[in-house]
């Protein structure tokens, strides 16, 4: 078992049943001319935490445990849309449009794809999402399940939507969640800051905190081989 300090109390992981979340670090939401930027966003402040999530990601590797990327999307018909989805807002580009990148949010088409530093490699699982939560019509479920999987470590984007949504959904499933505070953002720093304390409020009511540093000093600490990079982040300063 390993003891991460976080908050509102230190997170015990072991060393079997992990698996880290990537969610939706695709080009749609981190790139100029996606979704995100059709919105009105500034899609630079999604981009800052790359280096860290990269680090993060590829501790996991080192470590041969299970990564899962998640992408929302749609298929080309839309069909898996619902109207309430696909009508709200009042952005320039709406689901299904055509943008700079291909059509806003659809499976398959350039802007939709995970961006290239964080791209999946052999044996990690992508889970394509047609809602906010990566467990709502999906077999992410299922795949946990299969590999014995009991606790999360949760990144990616956006912190307030999907990354809050299937941290609830993974919570009343069961699992204990960790949201890695460094490896997710939001367009809206008051967000990030609010979900991050609402899901630790109440001794861990959602699950807990903490930043990527403690996460790599935990898994260093087991003996196993931990990536210089990753050891370079955890004898980084953090604040």
């Amino acid at each position: 078992m390993i003891t991460i300090p976080a908050k509102p109390y230190d997170y015990e992981l072991p060393l079997t049943g992990v698996a880290l979340i990537i969610i939706d670090m695709q080009r749609d939401f981190l790139e100029p001319g996606g979704f995100g930027d059709a919105l009105g966003n500034d899609v630079s402040r999604l981009q800052a935490i790359v280096p860290t999530l990269k680090q993060l990601l590829e501790a996991f590797r080192q470590h041969h445990l299970p990564v899962f990327h998640t992408v929302e999307c749609h298929q080309p018909g839309l069909a898996d849309c619902p109207p309430a989805k696909l009508n709200r807002g009042k952005a320039a580009l709406k689901i299904g449009d055509p943008g700079p990148m291909g059509r806003i949010l659809i499976k398959g088409e350039p802007g939709n794809g995970i961006i290239s530093e964080l791209a999946p490699v052999s044996g990690e699982t992508i889970i394509y999402k047609p809602g906010k939560g990566a467990f709502y019509n999906t077999d992410l479920a299922t795949h946990l399940q299969e590999r014995g999987i009991t606790h999360l470590l949760i990144t990616g984007v956006t912190t307030e939507v999907c990354v809050q949504t299937t941290m609830r959904e993974a919570n009343d499933r069961g699992y204990e969640c960790l949201l890695v505070e460094d490896c997710t953002e939001s367009y809206f720093p008051e967000f990030k800051q609010a979900t991050l304390e609402m899901v630790r409020a109440q001794g861990g009511i959602v699950g807990w905190t903490a930043p990527a540093a403690a996460v790599l000093q935990g898994l260093a600490g087991t003996g196993w081989d931990t990536p210089k990079a990753a050891l370079d982040l955890v004898n980084t300063p953090v604040g």
